[in-house]
Order: structure tokens, then sequence, then C-alpha cells
């Protein structure tokens, strides 16, 4: 694959309309324009993702391998080395390039998360125990 054009996080977050609709995904740079009236979901899925990342929605939805193929034909380019991000699909959480923010998405939920449904876990079962015993 030749080199991708090399595009700032600015750049691509001025294409956000029906005219000119650009959104990230894996860190490469789509223009879906010519796509937003022949998406399955509508184009209204296209366009709330359109000038920004749409690489969580993408995965979120399960797209098919043709699709995978398909959105190729729309690559333009890729976001510029020191903003890209990596998405660990595992964790939901997202990381920068160059670790400057380092983010969960929905914040700090990931430990506390697990700690919540074990603690509601724990209740429900002393709640069925309780229950049994009477």
């Amino acid at each position: 694959m030749a080199d991708l054009k090399q595009m700032t996080l600015k750049e691509i977050s001025d294409h956000n309309t029906n005219k000119s609709a650009w959104l990230v995904i894996g860190n490469k740079v789509y223009d879906v324009t010519k796509f937003l009236d022949e998406h399955p979901g509508g184009c209204e899925v296209l366009l709330e993702q359109a000038g920004g990342d749409g690489t969580e929605a993408f995965e979120d939805v399960g797209h098919s391998t043709d699709a995978r193929h398909m959105k190729e034909e729309y690559l333009i380019g890729e976001v510029v080395e020191e903003e890209r991000r990596t998405y660990s699909y595992d964790k939901k959480t997202w990381k920068s390039g160059n670790d400057q923010d380092n983010k969960q998405r929905g914040g700090e939920s990931g430990q506390t998360d697990n700690l919540v449904y074990f603690g509601l876990l724990a209740i429900i079962v002393a709640m069925v125990y309780w229950l049994m015993t009477k």
C-alpha cells in the first residue's frame, strides 16, 4: 500500500456534514460522503461519527467481513503519528499514542465496575441464602 496522507484530528473534525463526511476507524481516515445514502443503517449513523473517531461505534455494531473490506474503498489517509490512539476492545479503554492522555471511555470504571458487580452478586447470594434458610 502506498504511503497514506497524514491528517490531524483538527483537519478531520472539519469534515462533519453531509457535504463532506470523514471519520476515523483504527487511526485510518475514511471519506464516507459518497456512502451516506447507501449505508444500511442510514446516513444519520455515519453523520453522528463524522469528523471524529468512529472506531468504537464501528466495532460495537459487529460489521461483516464484506463491510470491513468495503470501507477500504473510502480510505483517504491516516491520523498523524503523535495523535494516534489505540482502543482496547476487552477493556473498553483508549490510550493515546504519546501516553499523555490515557483515558477510559466512561471514566475510571474498569476495576470499580468489577467491585460493584462482585458486591451486588454477594448481596444476591446472601439474600437467596437467607430466603432458603428461613
